[in-house]
């Protein structure tokens, strides 16, 4: 039996199947498996941060998408957004005690990747090497 998105992939004979939009992992990883929620997660995961402190620790990311980021991880109850009421007006972002236990596999992922780095850009020559007919390369 083929899944509901038709992909081909072979269902695994589970009784609990879900149309994609109803799976748990999916909708974690939407969330946090995008590049800028889990960069924002580790900043905050070292202390709280400032909207422009932020926006300057993170290479390339536009203020719009910081933004966009922000609210989507403090609708999901991971990060706090604490507006102070001063001249000029100040805004922190702290990670709540859910976001807090997304540090622990980030920091895993993390080890991993310096691990295997290397591993990895080999895999990728040998690969684009196999690729190319040309023997020089060129």
């Amino acid at each position: 039996m083929t899944s509901r998105a038709h992909t081909g992939v072979r269902s695994t004979g589970h009784t609990d199947e879900r149309a994609p939009e109803d799976c748990p992992v999916r909708e974690v990883l939407d969330r946090v498996g995008d590049k800028w929620s889990v960069l924002v997660i580790v900043m905050l995961g070292r202390r709280t941060h400032r909207y422009s402190e932020l926006h300057r620790a993170i290479d390339g990311i536009s203020q719009r998408m910081l933004t966009l980021t922000l609210r989507a991880l403090v609708r999901d109850g991971l990060v706090d957004r604490t507006a102070h009421a001063t001249v000029p007006p100040r805004v922190d972002y702290a990670l709540t005690d859910l976001g807090r236990t997304l540090l622990e596999p980030l920091n895993a992922l993390d080890r991993w990747a310096i691990l295997h780095r290397d591993d990895i850009r080999a895999a990728r020559e040998r690969h684009d090497r196999a690729r190319d007919p040309r023997p020089d390369g060129t």
